[in-house]
């Protein structure tokens, strides 16, 4: 981005910012749901019909978990606008990219080809940790895409792991930090075809569209209605961030969460019952 509009986008954002009103009924009946919970929690909503907020705890720093995903797409879709990297290009899996899990990319064989847009695919949809650590290495590392997180005005949203200086945030939060409002700022820059092209845009709200995981606050949006979602889950924080464009229906929702006693991988853990609950709320609210 160069720097007249880098200043421009910050002074949009500026005023955009502070003309958002605050949905004072919304946060009371979103407060009440997060009461008690045995965590820390921040949510984040923006009604982007109302242009009317949610903000609790939404600058607090939290674990991204495998939301990173969202700015390693970002570092690998500026690489591809560069002309760095091909969205069909024939990559070669190699035995030494694995990440110990249940990855589907890990079971590939040594030299195996596959494209990078199925890479990409993996990352989002599946959550694949071996495509993500591969592809952020593609992007040119969590320092370079630190970097482009500075640019669009990040100023928590960091990835930490394998990145030079990051050591202590890594032990702190894990592979990537953020805010529920930074998180919830990108997604909705992406929306709004904000982050490098319209046509990159797009391109990221079409991958972020198709989620595998869809049982927690997907799960209380009718099949029928666009969303475009990041999931992220360890033990002790459960997080996501949601687009959801219905017929009348237009808002981003991020919540995340961290210190969560309830460790737990049933769909009754207390954070992801928490999540459907205020998804349910928003929907019935602005459906």
């Amino acid at each position: 981005m160069k720097p007249l509009l880098l200043l421009c986008f910050f002074c949009v954002c500026f005023n955009y910012t502070f003309s958002q009103k605050i949905d004072k009924k919304l946060t009371k009946e979103i407060a009440a749901i997060l009461n008690g919970f045995k965590g820390n929690v921040g949510v984040y909503v923006h009604d982007l019909n109302s242009n009317k907020m949610v903000a609790i705890n939404a600058d607090s720093i939290f674990p991204t978990a495998s939301m990173v995903k969202v700015p390693i797409l970002i570092g690998t879709m500026d690489k591809m606008h560069k002309g760095e990297l091909s969205y069909h290009q024939t990559l070669t899996y190699k035995d030494s990219l694995l990440y110990a899990g249940s990855d589907i990319l890990g079971s590939f064989k040594n030299n195996e080809p596959i494209e990078l847009s199925k890479v990409i695919l993996l990352m989002l949809s599946t959550s694949d940790n071996t495509a993500s650590l591969w592809l952020q290495s593609l992007a040119g590392g969590g320092k370079r895409i630190n970097e482009i997180m500075d640019s669009l005005g990040m100023t928590t949203t960091r990835v930490n792991s394998r990145t030079p200086s990051r050591e202590a945030n890594r032990t702190a939060f894990g592979w990537g930090q953020t805010s529920p409002k930074e998180m919830a700022t990108l997604l909705e820059m992406i929306v709004n075809h904000q982050i490098i092209s319209d046509s990159a845009s797009e391109k990221m709200l079409r991958l972020l569209g198709r989620n595998y995981w869809d049982e927690q606050a997907i799960s209380q949006i009718p099949a029928d209605v666009f969303v475009a979602s990041k999931n992220g889950a360890v033990n002790a924080s459960r997080s996501e961030v949601m687009f959801v464009n219905g017929k009348r229906a237009k808002y981003i929702f991020c919540i995340c969460t961290k210190n969560n006693t309830d460790e737990s991988w049933n769909t009754n853990n207390e954070a992801w019952v928490m999540t459907k609950k205020i998804s349910a709320l928003l929907w019935q609210k602005y459906k």
